[in-house]
């Protein structure tokens, strides 16, 4: 029977996660040289090679030595921390990656914490040793701080360190000593992360991920924690609320480097992707027909935000999308809530209105650009933290929040941060930037992140991860500015938006088509402003010289998407569709 290695890779948003597993890839010689070969292979879905960072968590398989090595890539942020909760149930051991100049970060802290829980076996990775400035000793030794902060056992806390640099390929025991490959990491795997055990008995299998296949349909994917799984027999599914019902596996598969490798028998201990079942949900668990026994259901954390989604009702309706109908909008978001196990969807007392609860606007956007892509057409409002009442007192959920900023603009970072309730903690040099820890109220971040690195001219490095809840800490003193809104439709001219620029920045060109109510900018002041920014300039056949200047309109603000959502007010809608962005007044007279 050949010896099993299931190992997650966590770590912070881009601390080389999957350039790491790239890299193990090629040493493993999985790829076919005649094929195109890219950079971050398992980044594969737009969205991820767009921003940089892992969304869905992915497997594949090595071979090394003979021993076979089921790696997980996972993401790093908070926001999809019930992607890394589920994935890690599948592992025996995580590679801990920490950048050998930043240090252990929030995030890896929060999945850092979820890997200790499960009682996994960690290997330290101090990554990117080549930085300048980097101090790989003193990581190692904050990462020991840490596990021991998060109550790590002796044998936990007795973990390997590897030194080296995922994007040139080497790892080895000593980071003065540069190699040219990964060899060290993979026999550090070998043998400190623990076998995957066989255990005998009745089958027992928790679905942990769900893939998708226009042939074959849905596909659910776990490791087999007890017994065998054999293709073509027929098991008990064990959903929620004790029902079961009686399914049969069509197909099974097991992962071979990037892919899969159709099989009739997977042994506990593996990884497998199974086709043919109807009906089955994320922590059910395929048991034994006779002696049917269910896994204990998987625990995501509860989600902290939730957003109204609602059809595009605005004058510009239907122009863009494929689907714009309240149907289209409700099988899209109950769909997802099936793979999506942080993200829940309420209905409300009109058809056309969800209320949809995520783990922070991170989580919340990813949905919402998929969908526009997709082709869907939507509003949504204002981010809104949840509340709980616990013991009688109002609370809220608090985040740490981490800021390295170059130190001549510090005090202005700080001060923001202090007007939404945040209280610094920790204030330390590292390297030319100076490190500043808060705890603030999750609230307080709406919108933060767009303040602070207009203030420190973008060159703040912001981080942040839910701490957990405490007593409500009031309501902010901070004071906003008005919108400029449209108060007519048509196409926008150069000439009046020329003309109003003192009262403003806009956030449309010129020639743009623009509808009554569309937000068209921001004021100066902190009253709303309706503008007619269609009008012309009043032409005559008298010809005058030297009165006429050339109008010269600055830059528009251009917003991302999470940009625009933590912009708007609790009275404007965002419109999304594939092609633009647009803010609105929900009612503008």
């Amino acid at each position: 029977m050949q010896s099993i290695r299931n190992i997650a890779i966590i770590a912070h948003v881009d601390h080389g996660k999957t350039t790491l597993v790239d890299k193990i890839i090629d040493q493993a010689k999985i790829l076919d040289d005649r094929k195109v070969r890219t950079d971050l292979l398992l980044d594969n879905n737009d969205l991820e090679r767009e921003r940089g960072i892992t969304i869905l968590s992915k497997n594949v398989s090595v071979n090394y030595k003979g021993v076979k090595i089921n790696v997980i890539d996972t993401p790093g942020h908070a926001d999809f921390g019930g992607e890394v909760e589920r994935v890690l149930k599948m592992a025996d051991g995580v590679l801990l990656l920490v950048d050998a100049f930043e240090g252990p970060m929030p995030q890896t802290r929060f999945v850092l914490s979820k890997a200790l829980e499960l009682g996994l076996m960690p290997i330290v990775v101090v990554n990117k040793v080549d930085k300048q400035n980097c101090t790989p000793d003193l990581v190692q030794e904050k990462v020991f701080d840490l596990m021991f902060a998060l109550d790590a056992t002796e044998e936990q806390l007795e973990f390997n360190t590897i030194y080296g640099s995922a994007k040139n390929g080497w790892m080895n025991t000593d980071w003065k000593e540069e190699t040219d490959n990964i060899i060290p990491l993979l026999d550090a795997i070998i043998e400190n992360i623990p076998e995957a055990p066989y255990r005998e008995g009745t089958p027992q299998m928790q679905i942990t991920s769900l893939d998708f296949s226009s042939f074959t349909g849905r596909i659910a994917i776990g490791r087999v924690f007890r017994g065998d799984l054999v293709e073509g027999k027929d098991y008990m599914l064990c959903k929620a609320n004790g029902v079961s019902k009686k399914v049969r596996i069509k197909e099974l598969h097991t992962f071979e480097g990037l892919g899969r490798a159709k099989t009739d028998k997977v042994r506990s201990g593996d990884i497998c992707a199974i086709t043919g079942l109807e009906g089955f949900e994320i922590g059910d668990t395929i048991a034994d027909l006779e002696n049917p026994e269910a896994l204990p259901r998987i625990e995501v954390d509860k989600p902290t935000m939730s957003m109204l989604f609602t059809i595009n009702n605005s004058p510009f309706f239907g122009k863009e999308g494929k689907f714009v109908t309240s149907r289209h909008l409700r099988d899209r978001l109950f769909k997802e809530t099936e793979k999506n196990l942080a993200l829940r969807v309420e209905e409300t007392d009109t058809e056309d209105k969800f209320i949809v609860f995520g783990r922070g606007i991170l989580h919340l956007s990813v949905l919402i650009e998929t969908m526009r892509r997709e082709g869907y057409e939507l509003q949504v409002g204002r981010p809104k933290v949840i509340f709980k009442d616990i013991d009688g007192v109002k609370s809220e959920p608090f985040e740490t929040l981490v800021i390295d900023v170059p130190e001549a603009l510090s005090s202005k970072a700080v001060n923001l941060v202090t007007i939404r309730k945040g209280d610094l903690h920790v204030m330390e040099p590292k390297g030319d930037l100076q490190h500043l820890e808060f705890d603030i109220p999750s609230r307080g971040l709406i919108g933060l992140r767009n303040k602070i690195l207009t203030a420190t001219q973008g060159e703040a490095i912001i981080n942040h991860r839910l701490r957990g809840y405490d007593a409500f800490k009031g309501e902010f003193s901070e004071v906003a500015n008005g919108a400029i809104v449209a108060s007519e439709p048509g196409k926008a001219t150069a000439y009046a938006i020329d003309r109003l620029q003192d009262r403003g920045k806009f956030f449309i060109d010129a020639n743009d088509e623009i509808y009554k109510g569309q937000v068209v900018g921001e004021n100066s002041r902190q009253e709303d402003m309706g503008v007619n920014l269609i009008k012309g300039k009043k032409l005559t056949n008298v010809r005058k010289s030297g009165t006429d200047e050339a109008s010269k309109i600055f830059p528009k603000v251009d917003f991302s998407l999470e940009e625009c959502m933590e912009y708007i007010r609790d009275d404007e809608y965002l419109e999304v569709t594939p092609l633009n962005l647009r803010m609105r007044k929900i009612a503008f007279k």
